[in-house]
């Protein structure tokens, strides 16, 4: 038997028979990492514990210490739900789960009708069940006319076709506990006994591999944990999650709605396009800092401009297309603003004397994203960008990026974002446009360009997009969940494909360097995130209604209305509840939707001329009395330095 070299993360090297699994190592190694074991990660991909190791290869063993464990864990649930739902519903049809195990699990079924709640917390008690049998996970590989035997035999038509869909020569393994199993690729726990709690959130319905024109299967979602403790923790975040979820909040707020009618594209409300609008002019604002000019391109293109930069092979399915007349042909609507700049780019001759070109443009997107993916503001078919594309010489690049972070800090400052995370995504290993090595040479550019703005640079590696590498800026939100926000790309592939090209110092034509920035990603996504974050509680400067004046009695209603006039008349956004209402009732609608400062108007502050602001990230703290013209010139100053 030949044998093969095993990487150890500490440096060390073990030599070991073609064949032997991740386990074995872990028992080679010692017999406490063996205990402690979940899973391997086999150059860098998780991998199950009876997986054999028949290759040279780099191996980490995962332990119950290690955040990948949760995924382990959850997706070993994952089949104890399947298991619970065919010993309840002997007829229902197993689909597939999800492949992202780092929160929750989920499997789809066929069955007759959706499962009520009543039923949920049946299958859950079976699940509970079946965990203290502790039975054995079981690694099987086997050929395609065997598990098509077995399935057939179980009258699982549903995995029969999944079965279909795997590439012919892949190995395909199955995974076995009790009486149950399934076409899966693992990794799993040893025994269904290391699953400490589970708790099934919900059931919906979801099409079949997400076609709308396929049946709709009923998917049931749930979560797991190594403890009950971790899950309680856990599902007391949820709730908070559902608390500041933005589709509830702006609904309360007034800020957006969805309709049926339109999927996947907000209709936005007079307040909800104050919060746009007041973003986007606040990024616009910055442009003459940071020397950006903004461009417009059209929305509809020849798809000949789609096959130049590339989009149109590897982006196809996302972008809306449609046929005209004989001489327009294929039309596609803009889903990206990358391509139609480098044809601005290519309609001049340029010169160095002109690079960096910085050029910005917030026009509408479209993309066709499958409606199974659609989350409110965070996964939508219509949006704007925050989009930039610098066109620069080589040597110009890492100032540019340089000059991106400075500007994500004074944007992110006024918004109140902090602990921001960097990292580089290095190219796919399949599917890039480019040259290896000029890949290679782009991802140094951009991790020197990021510890020389002062940040620690992680890799992302093989998560880049199929033309250019990227920076890649996370943020954290008051849930503890990580986002990607700003962005910028060194495109490796768009100016050859355009042809770009600028005289250069040497009297010579040369290719220029193409950055694609952004310093908040898609509006839409990023105020879904901001507002949950904020919980709708916005700075003052870009709070849709900053200033609520209450007036106490009807003889307080001539000064309030001077004094919101006022308020306008300095570039305030300011109203008066003039409501029949109890001032107290009042109070708590305002306090409700959120509004920065209250002022309450009584006959002290009618007959001195003066308000007492009531400033609600201030704790709900009362200011002294103020001069109307005080408060006024103190309010136009914060929202001038963007103070909270």
């Amino acid at each position: 038997m030949s044998a093969i070299e095993v990487g150890l993360p500490d440096g060390r090297s073990l030599e070991l028979p073609a064949g032997a699994t991740v386990l074995e190592v872990a028992e080679r190694i010692g017999a406490g990492l063996a205990r402690a074991a979940v899973a391997g990660r086999v150059n860098g991909q998780l991998s199950d514990l009876r997986a054999p190791l028949r290759e040279s290869a780099a191996l980490e063993i995962v332990t119950t210490r290690d955040a990948a464990a949760g995924e382990v864990l959850r997706h070993s649930a994952e089949h104890l739900l399947a298991d619970a739902v065919k010993r309840l519903f002997p007829d229902a049809q197993v689909d597939v789960g999800r492949s992202d195990h780092s929160e929750k699990f989920q499997y789809d079924f066929q069955v007759e009708r959706p499962f009520t709640p009543a039923e949920l917390e049946e299958i859950e008690a079976l699940m509970g069940r079946i965990i203290k049998q502790k039975l054995a996970f079981e690694r099987v590989v086997v050929t395609r006319e065997q598990a098509e035997r077995i399935f057939r035999e179980q009258g699982e038509t549903l995995k029969l076709a999944r079965l279909a869909d795997i590439p012919e020569g892949q190995e395909i393994t199955l995974f076995r506990h009790g009486d149950f199993v399934d076409l899966c690729r693992g990794p799993h726990l040893r025994h269904t006994g290391q699953i400490g709690a589970v708790k099934l959130l919900e059931a919906a319905g979801a099409y079949w591999k997400g076609d709308e024109s396929q049946p709709m299967l009923q998917r049931i979602y749930g979560t797991a944990f190594a403890s009950q403790r971790e899950l309680d923790v856990h599902l007391k975040q949820l709730e908070e999650a559902r608390q500041r979820d933005h589709r509830r909040i702006g609904q309360q707020l007034e800020l957006f709605t969805f309709d049926a009618l339109s999927p996947g594209a907000p209709f936005w409300l007079p307040k909800g396009m104050v919060l746009y609008n007041g973003l986007i002019d606040f990024v616009k604002s910055l442009y003459p800092k940071y020397g950006f000019d903004e461009v417009m391109a059209p929305q509809l293109f020849r798809s000949a401009l789609f096959r130049t930069s590339g989009h149109y092979d590897e982006f196809h399915e996302d972008m809306f297309w449609f046929s005209s007349d004989e001489d327009d042909g294929e039309l596609g609507i803009k889903a990206m603003n990358c391509p139609a700049h480098c044809q601005l780019f290519a309609l001049g001759k340029r010169s160095y004397r002109e690079l960096p070109l910085r050029w910005a443009e917030f026009s509408r997107l479209h993309r066709n994203e499958r409606s199974g993916v659609l989350s409110g503001l965070t996964r939508v078919r219509a949006f704007a960008q925050d989009d930039a594309h610098i066109f620069c010489e080589p040597e110009q690049v890492e100032s540019e990026i340089g000059r991106f972070f400075e500007m994500l800090r004074e944007v992110y400052g006024a918004l109140g974002l902090s602990g921001v995370q960097v990292s580089v995504s290095t190219r796919p290993e399949q599917g890039f446009l480019g040259a290896v090595e000029d890949w290679e040479r782009a991802e140094q550019a951009l991790i020197a360009a990021v510890q020389n703005a002062g940040f620690e640079c992680a890799i992302k590696k093989g998560e880049a997009a199929f033309y250019a590498p990227k920076v890649e800026c996370d943020f954290r939100d008051t849930l503890g969940r990580i986002w990607t926000l700003g962005t910028i790309q060194f495109d490796m592939a768009m100016p050859g494909r355009f042809g770009l090209r600028y005289i250069g110092r040497d009297g010579r034509e040369h290719e220029p360097a193409m950055l694609h920035r952004a310093v908040l990603g898609s509006i839409e996504r990023f105020l879904g995130i901001y507002i949950e974050h904020t919980g709708g509680d916005f700075p003052l400067w870009l709070a849709p209604l900053q200033v609520l004046l209450l007036p106490i009695a009807d003889r307080h209603q001539t000064y309030a209305g001077k004094l919101v006039a006022t308020l306008r008349a300095a570039g305030l956004r300011a109203a008066v509840d003039d409501r029949a209402e109890k001032l107290n009732y009042k109070i708590r609608e305002a306090e409700l939707q959120k509004i920065p400062v209250m002022c309450v108007l009584g006959d002290r502050e009618q007959q001195d001329g003066t308000v007492s602001p009531r400033y609600r990230r201030a704790g709900e703290h009362r200011d002294s009395a103020l001069a109307m013209d005080a408060f006024v010139a103190d309010l136009t100053g914060r929202v001038t330095r963007k103070e909270a």
